[in-house]
């Protein structure tokens, strides 16, 4: 039985009794870089420019008037219900109903990424 002991503790990945030579892989953690996932945002959203509200977005976003330097084409949709594809937002006066909460800045290097609203449903969606 003790000639199997070495075995037994190879298999379970405990080296040997009497101490391994061989070391244990480290673990690495990879953090991801906070990168919006603007092609799956849709829903309701609020938009806010109060510096108090700040906090409570989730992201910064600047109001492009141009549609070729926009990352995400934006369609305001009346009815909530119809709001299901990227790009597609119901814009909505109330942050505690909202899928989404976003900052609107004035200063384009300050924002996490830029809209453009058109008023074509079919080319709202992402740039990407």
């Amino acid at each position: 039985m003790l000639y199997f002991l070495p075995l037994f503790y190879l298999l379970l990945g405990l080296g040997s009794p009497a101490g391994s030579a061989v070391a244990k892989p480290e673990t690495i953690s990879i953090v991801a870089p906070r990168e919006p996932e603007i092609c799956r945002m849709f829903g309701s959203v609020y938009l806010t420019a109060d510096p108090k509200q700040k906090n409570y977005a989730r992201f910064t976003v600047y109001i492009d008037t141009e549609d070729t330097y926009a990352d995400l084409s934006v369609f305001k949709e009346t009815n909530k219900l119809f709001a299901d594809a990227p790009g597609i937002w119901h814009i909505t006066t109330s942050r505690n109903f909202a899928d989404h909460v976003l900052f609107i800045t004035t200063n384009r290097a300050f924002a996490d990424f830029t809209i453009y609203y058109t008023k074509a449903r079919t080319l709202a969606g992402c740039r990407k």
